[in-house]
């Protein structure tokens, strides 16, 4: 079976065309080696792919049909990811949570009209006033 195709029936991408486009960025390696969409895949191979900054490890048990429910997954594929590589992700989630909190950064489209609307506002009261 394809690369593409095992990825997308085990329940790792939604569609093949994201599967495909992994591949073709260089984020799947089968044994080691980076591999084309095409690339057939067998069991015992071990897969690396890298999909929301983490690193998962898999080896092929055996090859479905078509896709499968996600509780039959671990019929087809061993997980042998690391926990640091879950650690890890859970790490940078908290970083970003910590770098900017909400309200903080560039002003929303709500309130720059609320800026506009105040200096609108002193203009004409400014005006208003040297009358």
């Amino acid at each position: 079976m394809r690369v593409d195709k095992f990825l997308w029936c085990i329940r790792y991408f939604k569609t093949r065309s994201l599967a495909t486009a992994a591949i073709k960025k260089g984020q799947v390696k089968v044994n080691d080696d980076v591999v084309k969409p095409s690339r057939e895949v067998f069991p015992q191979d071990k897969l690396q792919l890298r999909k929301n900054q983490i690193d998962y490890q898999l080896i092929i048990l055996d090859i479905p049909e078509s896709r499968v429910g996600a509780k039959l997954v671990d019929l087809y594929r061993k997980d042998i990811t690391p926990k640091e590589a879950f650690e890890h992700n859970e790490l940078l989630q908290y970083a970003k949570k910590h770098y900017r909190k909400k309200g903080a950064g560039r002003p929303t489209k709500k309130d720059r009209r609320d800026i506009d609307d105040y200096l609108f506002e002193t203009d004409e009261e400014k005006k208003g006033a040297e009358d």
